[in-house]
């Protein structure tokens, strides 16, 4: 087994549940490569379990094959079976109930999508066979709009059965950081910004230089990220040029609906179903000022999976010199652009690095929201807001120290947010300190700075 790396509030909600003495109907999901595999194997290590990874072929393959391994769990001859039904009493009349049994079906999803009637014999499996049982029942999948329709909906069959659900996300920076012990903070924020929080992806680079594992990692024919993006794409979704055209205009730069829809040539009317996928699978998220409501007008889309965000930067663009094997060119390209492409990213290290203070109480108030804010003209990198108080926070990532101006730039951009406080504070973050006019500025004013010191204190 390899090594299993975090996820330990995962594990510890499945654990905890399987501590519980009546049965449990567990929904676990979350998109491609993010580990639920790993999870399960690891939690199922030293427990009595049956595992099955089930595919695209039919419920009736399914069960036969389900069999078999069920069967061979209880030291038995096969049973000759039609369908789910049949195999899971067979598998009831076989269950000890002096000891609780793991039964696992992986990709539940896919055989939701080759038979829409999957839930409902599910539903009345666990009804009538299963929830009297001694038994942990797992449902795992990869399509979340599968699973959530199939499982998880008020529509569903299966709503009302379960007994917990856990959507597994990307891991966070703080999380990432282990898959690289002895890094530098610099060098893991740079794999964070190319990669992302995806298992899968991070285990694909070495402890080697960020360009020398993108050139042989990601630009390289055959290796599995160079078409990542694109299998992804095709085995998550139905109308895959379609997503290809939105995710292509809002790396571009068209953020707006409107501006999506003028690049993908998808009426504006029909975005909102095809965006709302994207969001479910971590890709893409919607951001709106800090100050405004959730259903504002103000409200823009970002790509949000570094992954994609990355690949749709250097690699879309570049195809066919990849193609045709002119990789240094397109590495030049990405050499000379990549300190500014990290930078983005310093703001969302930022902002996970202030939730972690705020959770600490380690900030002048507790703040109850985090965001961004923007007008035409002026923005502001971090925002944090609590009923009575705001906090305002630039976030500077670049080579040499930052000076007073930046600061008395923040103080007065913060005039023009409209949101009734008692009491504002500022905060100033630089990746490479402060001047000494900085400090005294800073001082005198009652700006909090924090360094790069300051992160790896909290991240490690």
């Amino acid at each position: 087994m390899s090594e299993f790396i975090n996820r330990k509030d995962e594990l510890g909600f499945l654990e905890r549940k399987f501590k519980e003495p009546e049965p449990q109907l567990i929904i676990l999901y979350g998109r491609r490569r993010t580990g639920k595999t790993e999870l399960i194997k690891q939690f199922c290590t030293g427990k009595d379990y049956i595992y099955f990874l089930g595919d695209k072929r039919g419920s009736k393959l399914n069960a036969g094959r389900f069999a078999s391994i069920a069967a061979e769990h209880f030291d038995d001859m096969a049973p000759a079976v039609e369908d789910f039904h049949t195999l899971f009493e067979y598998i009831r009349r076989r269950m000890d109930d002096t000891k609780r049994i793991i039964i696992v079906i992986d990709e539940f999803s896919y055989l939701v999508e080759k038979d829409s009637a999957v839930p409902s014999v599910f539903q009345l499996i666990w009804d009538e066979v299963l929830r009297d049982r001694n038994i942990f029942f797992i449902l795992c999948g990869s399509s979340i709009s599968m699973m959530e329709q199939g499982t998880l909906s008020y529509k569903a069959p299966l709503y009302g059965r379960r007994t917990g659900q856990w959507k597994l996300s990307p891991f966070s920076f703080k999380e990432m950081s282990q898959f690289f012990p002895g890094s530098s903070l610099d060098e893991r924020l740079e794999i964070y910004g190319v990669l992302g929080g995806i298992p899968l992806y991070l285990k694909q680079f070495g402890k080697k230089d960020i360009f020398l594992n993108i050139e042989q990692k990601i630009l390289a024919k055959g290796e599995l990220l160079y078409d990542e993006v694109e299998f992804m794409l095709r085995e998550e979704l139905r109308e895959y040029s379609s997503y290809y055209a939105i995710l292509e205009a809002i790396a571009s730069g068209r953020t707006r609906v409107t501006e999506i829809a003028d690049h993908s040539k998808i009426r504006a009317g029909d975005l909102p179903k095809y965006l709302g996928t994207l969001i479910k699978l971590d890709i893409v998220e919607k951001v709106h000022p800090a100050t405004e409501k959730e259903r504002t007008k103000k409200s823009i889309y970002k790509v949000k999976d570094n992954f994609f965000k990355f690949w749709f930067r250097f690699v879309y663009p570049h195809k066919n010199d990849i193609e045709m094997g002119n990789i240094q060119k397109v590495m030049e390209i990405i050499r000379k652009d990549f300190n500014i492409y990290i930078g983005y990213f310093f703001e969302d290290i930022v902002r996970e690095f202030l939730i972690e203070m705020n959770l600490k109480n380690s900030l002048p108030f507790d703040f109850t929201k985090i965001g961004t804010w923007w007008t035409r003209d002026k923005e502001i990198d971090i925002v944090g807001l609590s009923k009575n108080e705001a906090l305002f926070v630039e976030c500077k990532w670049q080579n040499r120290k930052t000076d007073v101006d930046i600061m008395e730039a923040l103080m007065e951009k913060a005039r023009s947010v409209e949101w009734r406080r008692e009491k504002d504070y500022f905060a100033v973050v630089s990746k490479s300190g402060f001047t000494k006019n900085a400090v005294n500025y800073a001082k005198e004013k009652g700006i909090l700075l924090f360094s790069e010191g300051d992160i790896k204190n909290v991240f490690g």
